[in-house]
């Protein structure tokens, strides 16, 4: 029973102190849209798998961290990548890492904001940002081309509707994989 509580009592302060790391680490920059928390392969390779992903056609990761989702895309899918990273620390190790992988040449990693950016060439946009976040993006997400694709991870963008919802189970916690498509302009 004791080692119960303690368990417990550890479980809760961990949750505590990493919500108040994530809520500091979200409102520190007005421009951050959210914590630095990487997306489970699992997901990562369900997320491209529903964008339906083709060879040729640009996989644009905001807030890319690690570069996972455009290093599968390159080596899976034959895409080409574009990564945003605001976190300079985080986007020279993810620009090295691809330099050193030799696919600099199909990946590009830029130090931005992704509320600055030109997604007009992307075919797919991937996300895992809060739905508030998701809804600070939508006027740029809206512009992209009629049948360009946008995943996001666990949140979903408000007023859009999903072509396609998937569940993911990944270490105990289930994951959710959002899919829309871009309608083309009326």
């Amino acid at each position: 029973m004791r080692s119960s509580i303690t368990s417990l009592c550890f479980v809760l302060f961990a949750s505590l102190a990493l919500s108040q790391i994530a809520s500091a680490q979200q409102f520190k920059d007005p421009d951050n849209l959210g914590p630095d928390i990487p997306t489970p392969q699992s997901v990562v390779d369900e997320m491209l798998k529903v964008a339906q992903v083709k060879p040729g056609e640009t996989v644009y990761d905001l807030g890319c961290g690690d570069g996972r989702i455009l290093i599968t895309a390159a080596q899976k899918y034959s895409a080409k990548g574009v990564g945003v990273e605001m976190s300079r620390d985080i986007y020279e190790k993810t620009a090295a890492h691809i330099k050193s992988m030799g696919l600099d040449g199909k990946i590009q990693v830029i130090h931005g904001n992704a509320l600055h950016t030109d997604l007009s060439p992307a075919d797919v946009v991937t996300l895992y940002f809060l739905t508030s976040s998701n809804e600070r993006l939508k006027p740029l997400l809206a512009k992209l081309h009629p049948g360009a694709r946008v995943v996001s991870h666990d949140y979903a963008i408000r007023g859009w509707t999903p072509v396609q919802v998937v569940k993911v189970p990944s270490m105990g916690v289930m994951h959710v994989v959002y899919l829309y498509e871009v309608k083309p302009r009326s």
